[in-house]
């Protein structure tokens, strides 16, 4: 299970509405989801009960949540589509379906254009707006239109075989084109006043639903002043549907944070006016760096020498001091001009100011986490009585089953939590199946060897998941390799086995002790300890399964592909083979007295071992 710190990340979230990331421990997206308030939303998944079997298995593998802040829910849902299109989360794809979110679309290249909803590849002639929320959205707006422009929305058959006006002319919801009762001028209007209402680019028709509601109520007609008044609400909810797509052209928003010696960089990617979604980096710093020094840094190793698009421009909250340089050479690489700014108004002002509120709202959240790490080092430090802060960790566990397939993990921790790269796995070989001490010693003189001939850095300490018995062939490792300076500390299971009741062994001196159960350092250790059994049991399943698929008569010397057919095809299958007597063995062609003893004694001397064990 993920060890996420939950409360410390809650502590700093914001309560703006955006889009929450979900990932595990190997930084794989699991879930994609929105909010109207991302701190209550995203807290719910934590609560102690009522939770569904799905939502505590997606919880049970969180390692990480990052955040986009949107302006409007409305812009979080689209957003969330957006992403769950593009990263196909496997917990969002169980629960939603991946329809594209629906278009307004108007035939312009009719005589009479037709208004209708689109869904899927935006392949035929006309105009597209959208996307909606929803295709009841949809719906309510061209039930809206249909009130207020008349534009056609019937079917082209249907419209070609009409001789007389249909009923939606008759409820006036159409200005029948189809028998030539208004216009064609008239309804070219009519089209073009749809094209820009659509378009957000007129508020001609609030203000006459507006004056028209004012009139209805001054003559005391309730009804009709509260179909007008939920007719502009209507309208309302169909330009802040769009708002997310009112930036132009393509770009990227990039905003730097620092805090607490860390930065933060997000970048919102912006492609043909829809937000596609964003990534969150937290550069190391080594000094004391500005967000201009942050950004001037990561830019040109973002986007130069690699095959990622460089978009027209790229908008910034600090601009770098060397920004006319850098401008030049994104320019040489995307082979046009590419502009870098940090002065724009109107939309992109807008998405610089969310990129600036999510960065700084994610690196609260890391250096919360972050704390609570040094928080649990520096118990560990204390409770060890370390001369300084602890750089490096490893934990080595032993994992088979009934002695079979046996595999030892080596899991390295640093300051920063899991070194994954560093992991490693050791398939135990020549031991008698089941001895786990034998199995630590070889794995630890395997790891320790190669450590000292300068494979990688000793560790400051060496967890052992294990009593006395595991502490002392590791103690023993590491005098006859004649290193020191290595703390080893064993964490055997208490009688309950549950966690909170372990006993620590010092290797040194012997001593043991029991920590409380709310102790910072006791979780560290368990969750290093957690994280060797997670990968030991994870590399034995792999041995074993790949055992499990081999036949034994793969094993035998001098027994090739032909020899192993016949045998097959005489016996029927290996354990046929196995309960064969050397008098049968020899009567197969190809096989000889001296090889079928040969191969008599190597598969009983397989199955007595494998009774032994």
């Amino acid at each position: 299970m993920a060890d996420f710190d939950h409360k410390a990340f809650l502590e700093t979230l914001t309560t703006r509405p955006g889009v929450y990331q979900m990932y595990d421990e190997q930084h794989k997206l699991l879930y994609v989801g929105k909010a109207r308030n991302l701190k209550n939303r995203v807290g719910s998944y934590f609560r102690a009960s009522g939770l569904t079997t799905k939502t505590m298995a997606l919880v049970a593998r969180i390692s990480e949540i990052q955040v986009t802040v949107t302006s409007t829910e409305v812009d979080a849902l689209l957003l969330e589509h957006n992403l769950i299109k593009t990263q196909q989360p496997p917990y969002n794809i169980l629960l939603r379906d991946d329809k594209s979110y629906p278009y307004i679309f108007l035939s312009t290249q009719d005589a009479y254009p037709r208004l209708s909803l689109h869904r899927g590849t935006r392949r035929r002639k006309g105009r597209y707006f959208g996307p909606y929320p929803s295709a009841a959205a949809v719906r309510e707006s061209l039930h809206f239109l249909q009130k207020v422009f008349k534009v056609r929305q019937c079917e082209d058959s249907y419209f070609r075989n009409r001789s007389r006006p249909c009923l939606q002319h008759q409820i006036n919801r159409c200005s029948a084109p189809c028998v030539d009762l208004v216009s064609a001028q008239e309804y070219t209007q009519q089209v073009e006043n749809t094209s820009l209402f659509l378009q957000g680019k007129s508020n001609e028709l609030m203000v006459i639903l507006a004056d028209d509601m004012e009139q209805a109520a001054a003559e005391l007609a309730y009804e009709k002043a509260a179909v007008l008044r939920d007719q502009l609400a209507q309208l309302q909810h169909v330009q802040a549907s769009q708002g997310i797509e009112g930036v132009q052209g393509d770009l990227d928003i990039l905003a730097a944070a620092v805090d607490g010696g860390r930065a933060c960089v997000q970048v919102l990617f912006v492609r043909e006016a829809r937000v596609l979604g964003s990534k969150t980096y937290y550069p190391p710093l080594k000094l004391q760096e500005s967000p201009e020094q942050v950004l001037a840094a990561f830019i040109p190793q973002y986007y130069l020498g690699n095959e990622r698009v460089v978009p027209r421009e790229l908008i910034v909250n600090a601009l770098p001091e060397d920004a006319a340089t850098l401008a030049a050479a994104l320019s040489v690489q995307a082979e046009r001009k590419v502009k870098l700014r940090d002065k724009v108004r109107d939309a992109r002002s807008r998405w610089l100011r969310l990129a600036v509120q999510t960065a700084q709202t994610n690196l609260q959240s890391h250096l919360a986490g972050r704390q609570s790490v040094l928080g649990r080092l520096q118990a560990l430090q204390d409770l060890l009585s370390l001369p300084e802060l602890p750089e490096r960790m490893e934990c080595f566990d032993i994992s088979h089953s009934s002695g079979e397939a046996t595999v030892a993990s080596c899991v390295v921790f640093d300051q920063n939590g899991p070194r994954k790269s560093d992991y490693r796995k050791f398939n135990i070989e020549g031991i008698i199946g089941g001895d786990d001490y034998a199995a630590m010693q070889q794995a630890l003189e395997r790891r320790y060897k190669r450590l000292k001939a300068g494979e990688a850095a000793l560790p400051d300490i060496l967890f052992i998941d294990g009593g006395k018995g595991q502490v002392s062939q590791a103690m023993s490792v590491l005098s006859d390799l004649q290193i020191e300076g290595v703390e080893v500390v064993g964490i055997a299971k208490g009688a309950t086995r549950k966690a909170g009741f372990e006993t620590l062994l010092r290797g040194n001196s012997g001593h043991e002790s029991q920590l409380p159960g709310d102790h910072p350092a006791l979780h560290l250790i368990q969750q290093i300890r957690d994280e060797a059994h997670r990968f030991a049991i994870t590399g034995h399943r792999a041995r074993r399964d790949k055992a499990r698929q081999r036949s034994a008569l793969e094993d035998i010397p001098g027994v090739g592909a032909k020899r192993r057919r016949e045998l097959l095809r005489h016996f029927g299958s290996a354990k046929g083979v196995e309960n064969a007597n050397v008098e049968e063995l020899k009567k197969i062609a190809g096989i000889s007295a001296t090889m079928a003893q040969q191969i008599y004694d190597h598969l009983h001397n397989i199955m007595e071992q494998g009774d032994r064990s």
